[in-house]
């Protein structure tokens, strides 16, 4: 709606987690690297956690993107808080195996085949589970746990990748088998005054600005509002554009982001 008066050629603040607009600031490359190191090793599993809106989904994405299709079998399952039964089910589903749904000695039988299958055609199979921190069955946990013992003698045959709120890291301490399996943790943090200025100018450069937009006074406020965290700083900088537009203005200023900041 706004992009032709921005001299945009996309919309750079949507808040879906879209891979294209990942902006590679140090701290969410080296979380990235850390879990390209662990699939690509079968170290086992792999814990994020972070803020609502911290960017974990998106780095999932990212993720996927990064783990070559011939090389790796990824499932993601995004609704895990569904019973332990349908978990095991569901993790099946998204790793492409066929199964009867409810026998579960059986649909754990697939699984193992499968990643037996992948395993002898060089591929690793890579089990993504977003907000991880909505399970509240011990018995997904177990099944989790279960999974990993898929292994050979140097390497675990599938790797899982944990990704939630900060208190997931106090459920999986409540499950020793499973915790004492985790191999790297990692905790996405708030973005910086500095790194919010780059977070917005990198976005705008993917949705094709050729020129700055935010003051800098403005992107001290929308931080500022948005306490770091990416999924609010696009919902603060997509309303600027919109009511920038509507008024007609040539850049966003402070006197802007907070008029918008009052109507929210």
């Amino acid at each position: 709606m706004y992009r032709g008066h921005w001299g945009l050629s996309r919309a750079p603040f949507q808040t879906v987690p879209d891979p294209d607009f990942f902006c590679p600031f140090s701290a969410y490359q080296d979380v990235l690297d850390r879990l390209l190191y662990v699939a690509e090793y079968g170290k086992g599993v792999a814990l994020v956690s972070g803020e609502i809106g911290s960017g974990k989904s998106t780095l999932s994405r990212v993720l996927i993107f990064r783990l070559n299709e011939e090389k790796y079998d990824v499932g993601l399952v995004i609704n895990p808080s569904i019973p332990a039964k349908e978990l095991l089910y569901e993790i099946a589903l998204q790793l492409g195996v066929s199964s009867p749904k409810g026998q579960r000695s059986v649909i754990f039988r697939a699984i193992n085949t499968h990643v037996l299958q992948n395993a002898q055609k060089g591929r690793n199979t890579v089990l993504i589970i977003d907000e991880a921190h909505t399970i509240t069955q011990k018995a997904s946990f177990e099944e989790l746990r279960m999974l990993l013992n898929f292994q050979l003698s140097d390497r675990h045959l599938l790797t899982l990748f944990l990704l939630g709120q900060p208190d997931l890291n106090e459920k999986i301490a409540h499950q020793p088998p499973l915790n004492q399996r985790v191999a790297v943790r990692m905790n996405i943090g708030a973005l910086s005054v500095e790194e919010t200025a780059s977070y917005i100018e990198c976005r705008l450069e993917k949705a094709g600005a050729k020129r700055q937009i935010f003051t800098d006074e403005a992107i001290r406020v929308i931080h500022r509002e948005a306490d770091g965290l990416p999924r609010s700083i696009n919902n603060h900088c997509d309303l600027c554009l919109l009511e920038g537009m509507k008024e007609q203005m040539k850049e966003v200023d402070a006197s802007l982001v907070k008029s918008v900041m009052a109507l929210v």
